[in-house]
């Protein structure tokens, strides 16, 4: 489906969030929703609300939060290239994103290194280490 650019158009905010690919399942952007994880123009709103070009959107999804604009209204799901003319992701926001990616990165938990169970060997150096042995 082609994003419609009449700049009167509106839609529901769970249906364009569902549409523009933030979640696959539009339950879930309802869910979303509805527990304050999206927020209209800086406002918490109801599924209901309908969203119209330029909108500014905060969504958060797990760690990851976003801050996009919308360009352009789809009340259908499209492929990824129509999702993306969706929105415009604002500077701010993937400058945030990045730093947090950065910083996920440099926080990896000391014995990260390890992969699933130990082998006799590394159980062996463990015991050594700690004195078992």
């Amino acid at each position: 489906m082609k994003p419609t650019e009449n700049p009167d158009a509106r839609v529901r905010l769970d249906k364009w969030l569902w549409a523009a690919r933030f979640f696959k399942h539009r339950t879930q952007a309802t869910e979303a929703v509805d527990g304050g994880k999206i927020q209209l123009n800086e406002i918490r709103v109801k599924p209901a609300r309908d969203v119209k070009m330029g909108d500014r959107i905060d969504i958060q999804i797990g760690d990851n939060r976003f801050c996009v604009i919308v360009k352009g209204i789809a009340d259908k799901r499209g492929s990824a290239t129509i999702a993306q003319a969706l929105y415009e992701e604002t500077p701010d926001s993937i400058a945030a994103r990045e730093a947090q990616r950065e910083q996920r990165r440099l926080a990896a938990p000391p014995g990260a290194d390890l992969h699933g169970r130990p082998t006799k060997r590394d159980r062996r150096q463990m015991g050594r280490f700690s004195g078992d042995f």
